[in-house]
């Protein structure tokens, strides 16, 4: 692991810092926050005005002087100080308080596999500035496993595959480790892209960045297959007249829309296949992939990745908070270390 056990154990709350949510666990109490990395300020007085779900309903929406921003990126806090305002009033007044009453507060935090070390540093420095004494970097591939349930610390292969706002990684697991592992630049904010992309050029509109996600839910009949609806009506502003307009998508075209950057994806598994042990392989072959991680709910995508790998397929219980919980079952003591005694003589 990452870090050891131990020292995981004497931490008293756990960030999941994403580019979509963020998420806290503090021990003793649970998951006590989980709402988009969205705020937004008043660009006159520097004032923050809204954080979370709030401040994300005003993206496209709000006059010149109030500037919405996302102070994390690509699972990288690119704003410390917007990135340490946000968290401070997403944790409120109440919870600030008991946490200021221990008198070495340590911190845990998930970074995303092979993050170099200036992304370590903002989420270090952003955890440091709400009062942490000391912060514990775990890697988000053995976080999400262990919250999602995997025998991470077993002598056998797990796969594991955390889809994200902005990446996808994909890992292969075995005696509490990251045996293979590749990190993928394609994640939910790049099928949006693709789908807002493919509705300007075919249909000449241009859609509500709000609007995605229900386009997305319309193709929920059966996922990415073709026996979902046939066609879905949008409603955006014409690229020419600027004017508001409806159109019926066909939705057999969106889908293939979306399978376009979903393809890297596939390419990032079979990278992983290739640089994994024959052994590991083997076990992979019953067990299969384990998803997590917000984008993991398109609809269709797990078969899509069945019919591609030949493998089986699961999605996690609660996949959009796998990481935090696993961090937090790391905090409360939950998960035990295979001990390796090394042999005398």
């Amino acid at each position: 692991m990452t870090v050891s056990l131990e020292q995981l154990r004497r931490c008293h709350i756990a960030v999941d810092l994403g580019a979509a949510r963020t998420r806290v666990f503090v021990k003793g109490v649970g998951l006590v926050v989980d709402e988009p990395s969205v705020a937004a300020v008043n660009t006159r007085t520097g004032a923050l005005i809204a954080v979370g779900a709030f401040a994300e309903q005003m993206t496209g929406r709000t006059p010149d002087y109030i500037r919405v921003v996302r102070p994390v990126k690509g699972g990288t806090v690119v704003d410390i100080e917007m990135a340490q305002r946000m968290l401070r009033h997403l944790l409120g007044e109440k919870l600030r308080r008991q946490l200021r009453r221990k008198p070495r507060l340590r911190a845990a935090a998930c970074t995303p596999h092979d993050s170099d070390p200036l992304a370590q540093r903002a989420a270090v420095e952003t955890l440091i500035g709400l009062g942490a004494r000391r912060v514990e970097l775990v890697d988000t591939l053995i976080a999400a496993a262990v919250g999602c349930g995997l025998p991470v610390e077993q002598p056998s292969a797990t796969m594991i595959m955390v889809c994200g706002a902005a990446a996808t990684q994909v890992a292969v697991l075995s005696l509490g480790s990251i045996v293979t592992a590749q990190r993928i630049p394609i994640g939910g904010n790049a099928i949006d892209h693709a789908v807002i992309q493919h509705l300007r050029q075919e249909h000449e509109l241009m859609l509500p960045s709000q609007s995605v996600r229900p386009l997305q839910l319309a193709l929920r009949g059966n996922g990415l297959t073709a026996e979902g609806p046939a066609s879905t009506e949008i409603h955006g502003r014409d690229v020419a007249t600027g004017l508001a307009r409806s159109v019926h998508v066909d939705t057999a075209a969106v889908r293939q829309a979306i399978h376009t950057p979903l393809t890297a994806v596939i390419d990032g598994i079979g990278k992983v296949l290739r640089d994994c042990p024959p052994d590991l392989v083997a076990d992979l072959a019953d067990r299969g992939i384990m998803m997590v991680g917000g984008s993991a709910l398109l609809p269709g995508l797990d078969q899509m990745l069945r019919d591609a790998t030949g493998m089986p397929v699961h999605i996690a219980e609660r996949p959009d908070v796998c990481s935090v919980l696993g961090l937090g079952a790391m905090l409360e003591g939950k998960i035990q270390p295979m001990t390796l005694n090394p042999i005398s003589g």
